[in-house]
């Protein structure tokens, strides 16, 4: 097993560690135009590649009164 000649400076180890942090792809749901995450199932109305794989309920409001 390799073992390291010299130890990482803290800039070397952030700049480094940095570039793994990035936003995650947001696509356009083809059913309902929602924003999705790829290669999950659509929150908004529960279709992945035009099939309906999940029932997603209507949330209820509350009315004041």
């Amino acid at each position: 097993m390799g073992v390291p000649k010299k130890k990482r400076s803290k800039s070397r180890k952030g700049s480094r560690q940095s570039r793994k942090l990035s936003s995650p792809f947001f696509g356009v749901c083809p059913q309902c135009g929602a924003p999705i995450l790829s290669h999950f199932a659509c929150p908004e109305c529960g279709y992945y590649k035009g099939k309906q794989v999940v029932v997603v309920k209507k949330k209820e409001t509350k009315e004041k009164g």
